[in-house]
């Protein structure tokens, strides 16, 4: 179902679905029709009774600073049958009756609240794509932060392994409130999706404000495939794609561009081979140079290759591109600002969960990089 500018009487301002800022929120609007007084962190959906791939669709909605958990935010959910229909079921008392216009998003709908964790889940049945079959399956959220004057609808949750997810498809979401694209992982026989949502993010006219940050893009986003050219590690001599070979647990990428500090590298990498070593295959970390200040790809391989020596680095890759707007590479997706000092890129299948700019090689920053990876393993993050 494509939303429009005015969706079942919710009035679209500057991309937030707005009650008017403390005055009471109009009950008619669907993510507030028929919703419960009381309202848990986990929900089971009506389809969870048909024949389908059951699904998990849990995470933590986080403050705009994509760290911060935020307990009590309402999340509101519908999603078609695996027909790819928004059905109705009359007297179920989830039904929503059609509109003047006849739309409806039907009975398989719910709400939960992020407990004080941040934490929910949404037991389902995986959706169908619509029977045009020409968008992705996916399952619709709106947010209400709390006090309830906040509402607006954030990306879908859509499926990595859809064949309907191309690449013009993935290009054209918007990261409302961070990416819905999950990865399914098999967990004592349900297939699970993570989808964290970072409040605010994306959302033009959002009180915090929040914006793209100044080199790379935000936590909750995508982190890109590209192709760098590989000087030093296991794909020595290849363009291998990092995220798309490594990037189902933790990944990390270093990227420096026109100012490089070497003494500053050479302690950044002595720290993350040490990190890479104690993680084993849970983490694999990319240096991307990409100075395209007298760039040469034969003299940057030999740079590269001599660094990989000195240091004796066994773990790392040391990798390189023409620039971070190289668009042969595909590079330039990731946002990279050129003139900064360095940006560090933290992920975890495929969605970013640090993005740091000009970070000094200090003890206080290997502590806040290792901590970071810590504080997002959770009890999937080895699944597969």
């Amino acid at each position: 179902m494509k939303r429009s500018i005015v969706l079942f009487g919710m009035t679209l301002v500057s991309g937030v679905l707005m009650s008017c800022y403390g005055q009471p929120a109009d009950e008619t609007e669907p993510h507030l029709l028929g919703r419960p007084a009381t309202i848990a962190a986990q929900d089971t959906s009506p389809l969870w009774s048909a024949d389908g791939e059951r699904l998990l669709i849990t995470g933590t909605v986080l403050a705009a600073d994509g760290i911060t958990p935020v307990p009590g935010t309402v999340i509101y959910y519908y999603q078609t049958n695996t027909g790819g229909t928004y059905p109705q079921l009359n007297g179920h008392p989830r039904n929503m009756p059609p509109n003047a216009q006849g739309h409806s998003h039907g009975y398989i709908r719910g709400w939960v609240k992020s407990d004080r964790n941040g934490m929910y889940r949404i037991y389902t049945v995986r959706p169908g794509s619509y029977p045009a079959g020409d968008e992705p399956a996916h399952i619709h959220l709106t947010v209400s932060e709390p006090g309830g004057t906040l509402h607006y609808y954030i990306d879908d949750v859509v499926f990595d392994d859809d064949r309907l997810m191309t690449t013009r498809k993935r290009l054209s979401r918007e990261n409302r409130a961070g990416s819905g694209i999950v990865r399914l992982v098999n967990r004592n026989g349900l297939r699970v999706g993570e989808r964290n949502i970072i409040l605010g993010l994306n959302i033009p006219g959002h009180p915090s404000g929040r914006t793209v940050r100044r080199s790379g893009r935000s936590i909750g986003e995508e982190v890109y495939s590209f192709t760098p050219f590989h000087a030093w590690g296991e794909d020595k001599g290849s363009r291998a794609c990092p995220v798309c070979k490594y990037g189902w647990f933790h990944g990390a990428l270093y990227f420096v561009g026109n100012s490089p500090d070497w003494t500053e590298i050479r302690s950044w990498l002595r720290f993350l081979e040490s990190e890479s070593v104690k993680r084993g295959d849970k983490l694999k970390v990319y240096f991307v140079y990409g100075n395209e200040n007298g760039y040469s790809e034969q003299q940057r391989t030999k740079e590269l290759e001599a660094l990989g020596k000195e240091l004796k680095l066994e773990r790392l890759a040391l990798t390189f591109v023409p620039s971070f707007h190289d668009t042969k590479s595909d590079v330039h997706l990731n946002r990279i600002d050129q003139s900064v000092g360095n940006t560090f890129i933290l992920y975890k299948r495929s969605n970013i969960i640090g993005s740091y700019t000009d970070l000094r090689a200090t003890p206080e920053s290997f502590r806040m990089i290792s901590e970071r990876f810590d504080r997002t393993i959770n009890e999937y993050f080895e699944s597969r």
